[in-house]
């Protein structure tokens, strides 16, 4: 069933997905999540190397609340 206009896509993105529409890299992330100060994100397995996973929303969200008013 195709998302109607109001509701926000609340996919599941990957780091690399989120470094691209965030136009940084996929290392700076890392060290974001290391330092607890990025966007939320959901890890599905145990571990260093354990998947990690971004809401779309919360990404989106992260990033409004950085805007700096010109």
């Amino acid at each position: 069933m195709p998302q109607s206009d109001c509701q926000p896509d609340d996919s599941w993105l990957s780091p690399q997905e989120v470094a691209a529409l965030a136009k940084v890299a996929v290392q700076t992330l890392a060290n974001w999540r290391a330092m607890k100060s990025g966007p939320r994100y959901t890890k599905l397995s145990s571990g260093r190397t354990g998947r990690i996973r971004y809401r779309r929303s919360d990404v989106l969200a992260w990033l409004d609340e950085r805007q700096v008013a010109a």
